[in-house]
């Protein structure tokens, strides 16, 4: 899936390896009125042994503040490898592709960021099977 975006990813983007991690919390919820609001970076470097939280979306907007309401909790999630996230990066889930990085969040900031996929609906942690230990990637888009 290619998400809108009001700039091009493309024009600093070289090669780069994936980010991995693994769960270290499964959430269950889901909200229509979350509130959270898009950050206007398109990428944000994690460090090893950083937690960051999981949540689904299936809003497609990119823009700076974009209001974020209908999310899916997946988790939080220990990064493993260090790297960079950027929009646009697959993600999957225990070698599953289950959406792409629509961008951030800030609202907890210091203490972790939010990283919004985007997913076809909202997915929670048992609708998207994890559990404490189940591995994830962040792999950057094909380049043709």
């Amino acid at each position: 899936m290619t998400l809108p975006s009001t700039t091009s990813l493309d024009w600093e983007n070289g090669a780069k390896r994936e980010v991995t991690g693994e769960i270290v919390k499964v959430l269950k919820h889901r909200r229509q009125d979350r509130g959270m609001r898009l950050e206007e970076f398109a990428s944000r470097c994690v460090q090893r042994g950083e937690i960051h939280e999981l949540v689904t979306t299936d809003h497609v907007e990119t823009a700076a503040g974009s209001r974020i309401d209908r999310v899916g909790f997946l988790g939080f999630a220990e990064f493993i490898q260090a790297g960079v996230v950027d929009r646009g990066d697959t993600v999957l889930l225990d070698d599953e592709p289950v959406g792409t990085v629509l961008g951030f969040d800030a609202c907890h900031f210091p203490n972790h960021y939010n990283v919004l996929i985007h997913t076809e609906r909202t997915l929670t942690g048992p609708e998207a099977g994890l559990r404490p230990g189940s591995h994830i990637v962040f792999r950057p888009p094909a380049r043709l």
